[in-house]
């Protein structure tokens, strides 16, 4: 159930991986989330014995110095069911999630490693056209693959491959948005329309047909981010919201930055036909992963002109205001619904969708 700011409760919406009676002793799907069992694994079992400064920014990339060189350095694992979906598939959605990473950080990728654990009886076919796609996107990008390692494990063991890419990045300028950065006041924007990736990614995976082909949105945001840079640092905040989607993305801004965040439900660009396919699954598209949209939180001066700058690229064509920074109900996010009403957005115990990235 979920509060209300009336002080009711309404049922939370969308399905999503249950936490566990017996969780304290086994590892369960919904620690992959990105949700609260994500958040808790790593604060319960991964921080007290690996901590540091650097991982202790809790970002999307770490930020280290290296004889005077600014870096930010990110890593990730992609174990997306199924390998090939519409618009993507795990070869290029490797490239654009770690580049992602790199450039909300407000640094520039400079290059990738890549690491894959393909499994016995893959079809080289597949493998090929997984490793095309990384070279595009690696291409089109600007950043090389400069070092990477292969495994192979016993047929059953790996669901075909995963992937492990790691990014590092260069920090210029004044562009240093940070998770513990956003301020009252602040205008929150979008670059385009949400829940595009996961709705895919659903479709292909459960063999939905639906009016129109829905197609992941995967996409490098290192061209948004080159918009907003000469905003320098009135941009406080980006993220690229991927699991658990918008609505994860806002709470940990929410929460790392001590404020309260309040969002419009008309304003949230959700396509109609992504829309109707959460209404027919009973999915909440805030909640749905994406992999090339970014949220930004920018001093409320600049919000036209950088809703303007996002514009001005066809990756931000549909950017759009969804919301504020507001000083009331700290650390948590509201949303004002189209009855006048106010809700409250929490993250989900699981994931509504495992397997998405």
């Amino acid at each position: 159930m979920t509060a209300t700011a009336g002080g009711g409760v309404s049922i939370a919406q969308g399905l999503v991986c249950p936490a566990p009676l017996n969780a304290n002793d086994r590892v369960q799907l919904g620690h992959g989330s990105g949700g609260k069992m994500s958040a808790a694994i790593v604060a319960e079992r991964f921080w007290p014995k690996l901590q540091n400064s650097a991982l202790g920014q809790f970002a999307d990339a770490s930020l280290i110095t290296v004889a005077g060189a600014e870096l930010a350095v990110s890593t990730d694992s992609f174990v997306v069911q199924p390998l090939e979906f519409p618009g993507g598939n795990i070869g290029s959605l490797a490239v654009h999630g770690t580049l992602n990473d790199i450039a909300m950080m407000g640094a520039r990728p400079v290059c990738l490693t890549a690491a894959f654990v393909l499994e016995e009886g893959l079809p080289f076919d597949l493998l090929d056209r997984v490793i095309d796609a990384m070279a595009r996107a690696s291409a089109e990008a600007g950043v090389p693959v400069i070092a990477g390692d292969t495994k192979v494990v016993e047929r059953g063991k790996a669901d075909g491959l995963y992937i492990n890419t790691t990014g590092i990045g260069v920090l210029d300028g004044a562009l240093r948005p940070a998770p513990g950065r956003a301020t009252v006041g602040d205008a929150i924007l979008v670059s385009g329309p949400i829940a595009r990736h996961g709705m895919a990614v659903m479709a292909q995976r459960e063999g939905l047909a639906f009016e129109s082909a829905i197609t992941s949105d995967s996409a490098c945001l290192m061209p948004l981010v080159e918009q907003l840079r000469g905003l320098g640092s009135a941009v406080h905040v980006m993220r690229d919201p991927t699991r658990g989607g918008v609505a994860s993305a806002l709470n940990e801004i929410a929460q790392a930055s001590n404020v309260g965040v309040e969002i419009e439900e008309g304003a949230l660009p959700v396509p109609d036909d992504v829309r109707a396919a959460c209404e027919m699954l009973g999915l909440d598209p805030l909640f749905v992963a994406n992999e090339g949209v970014l949220v930004a939180f920018v001093d409320a001066a600049v919000r036209h002109r950088a809703l303007d700058l996002l514009r001005a690229h066809p990756l931000g064509a549909g950017a759009t205001a969804i919301g504020v920074v507001v000083a009331e109900h700290p650390r948590m996010v509201a949303l004002r619904t189209g009855f006048g009403g106010t809700r409250v957005v929490d993250m989900l115990p699981g994931d509504q969708l495992p397997r998405i990235c």
